[in-house]
């Protein structure tokens, strides 16, 4: 937010949670700060909040690419920035998606937007000006594919801006 706002995020998951940092308590409650930093009730800081769920979703890999492992960091740092996402939190995607797909001989990726925004629903109150939720589902190829590109589009951050990323393996 452009100033210190009181936010309470709920989240109604198609399916199970299965990790929470802070802890999920029927939804976060957070003071969140111009800088993005966020406050419990105790006074603990965060830089975000975290889950990690199963989910009933049928990922759609039907248009996305196929990008062979080595070439798989470039590919995303292109990919994030298109979809909106600042330096700070592609580096966190990156971080926590390449090790497990750069070995791969190739990666057909996809984002899932519309299928995971109806599968993980927010709830933020106050209501954000702009949400950019960015799901990547992937899988490993031995082989080449043919895949119909997607095209990227991301929402302008205005005012009071929620970021989201995830994503899940296709096996």
């Amino acid at each position: 937010p452009e100033q210190e706002t009181e936010v309470s995020v709920k989240l109604t998951l198609d399916g199970k949670l299965t990790c929470t940092y802070p802890a999920y308590e029927d939804g976060w409650k957070v003071t969140a700060s111009s800088d993005g930093t966020l406050t419990d009730k105790n006074g603990r800081t965060y830089n975000y909040l975290y889950w990690e769920g199963e989910t009933y979703a049928d990922w759609d890999m039907s248009k996305g690419f196929c990008i062979k492992g080595k070439d798989t960091a470039a590919f995303l740092e292109d990919a994030l920035a298109k979809l909106g996402l600042n330096r700070r939190e592609a580096n966190e995607f990156i971080v926590f998606w390449l090790p497990l797909m750069q070995e791969n001989e190739y990666n057909i990726i996809s984002f899932q937007t519309d299928i995971y925004i109806n599968s993980a629903v927010l709830d933020i109150n106050p209501n954000p000006d702009a949400q950019i939720r960015v799901f990547m589902a992937y899988k490993a190829s031995e082989t080449a594919v043919y895949i119909e590109a997607q095209a990227f589009t991301a929402p302008e951050r205005t005012g009071f801006t929620v970021v989201e990323w995830g994503g899940t393996e296709v096996k």
